[in-house]
């Protein structure tokens, strides 16, 4: 754990976690701790934000941040094989926080997943068309504001529906998600963090 990165990233301070970032690669630091650690001072952003200590503007800057330190990390992932199959995510429509789903999605590639990344704002009818072209065993559904529990609750409705719960897990995530808000919107599980997200996906496909 590197908590100068941590802090830099909490703190939105860029220069510090470009800084920090450029001599972790330079150590050889596997860049999936790098990216851990992001995702611990995004936590915090999170948190600020929930405490009204952070605004919006904070939490652009915080996905700016990740988007740019993505960029240096990219070349230093190991390469993905696609072991593992499709992998679906998006943010629920009426969201347009893409945060962790980014990291989520990097993270996906790098341990064997082919990602499909459907973006923001993700209507119902998106994730149902990608489903039916792509074919997963398991989806990922962004959801940081509460105002939209009650859409991803339809849009997994939606998804039974159309038959394709018997062989699909629905994942959801984000700062506000519960397992109280899991049962209520009837998703499969609810990852808090990374590591569980490719854990829990693995397994699936290494049972199939």
């Amino acid at each position: 754990m590197n908590k100068a990165l941590i802090k830099a990233m909490a703190e939105l301070d860029e220069d510090m976690v470009i800084e920090e970032v450029k001599s972790l690669i330079k150590s050889n630091v596997p860049v999936l701790e790098i990216i851990r650690d992001l995702q611990k001072g995004i936590e915090i952003v999170g948190k600020n934000f929930e405490q009204e200590k952070y605004f919006m503007s904070e939490l652009i800057i915080s996905g700016e941040i990740f988007k740019e330190v993505s960029q240096m990390t990219r070349e230093k992932f190991p390469p993905s094989t696609s072991k593992y199959g499709n992998f679906i995510i998006g943010t629920i429509y009426g969201d347009i926080h893409d945060i962790g789903k980014n990291i989520v999605a990097t993270v996906m590639r790098s341990n064997g997943f082919y990602v499909i990344d459907l973006g923001t704002d993700v209507s119902t009818e998106e994730f149902i068309a990608a489903i039916e072209q792509y074919k997963p065993k398991v989806i990922g559904i962004s959801c940081l504001l509460t105002n939209c529990f009650d859409n991803l609750r339809k849009c997994i409705q939606s998804i039974e529906n159309k038959g394709f719960r018997k062989d699909l897990k629905i994942l959801i995530g984000g700062g506000p998600l519960d397992e109280y808000v899991r049962k209520y919107v009837k998703a499969d599980m609810l990852c808090k963090t990374i590591q569980e997200t490719t854990e829990y996906c693995k397994k699936l496909y290494d049972m199939s």
